[in-house]
């Protein structure tokens, strides 16, 4: 039974590596990585605008609360 266990681990190993490589060298592997940056910067600039809106609006709150 331990023989079988360790021959599938080394199989899953090998596919692993094996998808990694076509991953990052296979056809469309740069318009994948890519599409992996425009994504991160999407997101990046979606939570820095989100934040930028939610500080200007506790400011505006604080600033209208001041004048009554």
């Amino acid at each position: 039974m331990e023989f079988n266990t360790k021959i599938k681990e080394e199989l899953e190993g090998r596919i692993k590596g094996l998808e990694d490589f076509i991953e990052q060298n296979g056809i469309g592997s740069k318009q994948l990585n890519k599409a992996k940056k425009v994504q991160r910067d999407g997101n990046i600039a979606l939570v820095v605008g989100g934040l930028v809106t939610i500080a200007g609006l506790a400011i505006w709150a604080m600033n209208r609360n001041s004048d009554d």
